[in-house]
Formats: C-alpha cells, sequence, structure tokens
C-alpha cells in the first residue's frame, strides 16, 4: 500500500514530467509561425486549468491527516485518470501543430 507522501510525489512526478514536455514545446512554438504560436497558447492555457485543478487536489491530499487521505486519494484517482487523458490528448495537439 502507498503511503501518502508516496503518492503525493509520485503526483508532483506526473505533473513535472508534463511541464517539461510543455516547456520543450513551448521552445518549438517560439519559431513557429503566429498562427501557430496562438493555437498552442491557447491548449497551455486549458492546460493550466487542468494542471492548477490538480496540484489543488494533490495538496488538498498533502494537508490531510494520515488517515483521511484515502478517501481524497479515491476521489483524486477519478479526476486524475480523467485529466490525464486530456493532458495528452492536449499535448498531442499541441506536437501535431508542429508536424
Amino acid at each position: 500500500m502507498q503511503t501518502k507522501n508516496e503518492y503525493v510525489a509520485k503526483l508532483k512526478a506526473q505533473l513535472d514530467e508534463w511541464e517539461a514536455d510543455l516547456a520543450h514545446l513551448r521552445d518549438k512554438a517560439s519559431d513557429a509561425s503566429d498562427d501557430v504560436k496562438e493555437k498552442v497558447d491557447h491548449q497551455m492555457a486549458e492546460l493550466k486549468l487542468k494542471w492548477d485543478e490538480l496540484a489543488v487536489r494533490r495538496d488538498r491530499i498533502a494537508d490531510a491527516a494520515d488517515d483521511k487521505w484515502e478517501a481524497l486519494k479515491d476521489e483524486a484517482e477519478e479526476k486524475w485518470a480523467e485529466v490525464k487523458v486530456g493532458v495528452k490528448d492536449s499535448i498531442d495537439r499541441i506536437k501535431s501543430m508542429f508536424s
């Protein structure tokens, strides 16, 4: 069974990985046309909203008492799975702009 700290670290690692992917895509976008930059900026803004929501959930879990975090984890897992698909799709859409 995962501890609360291990779970929070896993969530942070995933967010960090996505942020690194996006930093790479931002660099590529800096050389793109204005139209592509605008589309990338729009996708990034949508991702930021999803990120913020996940960060709030991660922080709630991190701040929860040890005997309460499991209940929050179940809710977070559902949301995480939903957002993970959305983030992957958004990153793929951004990557396709450079193909």
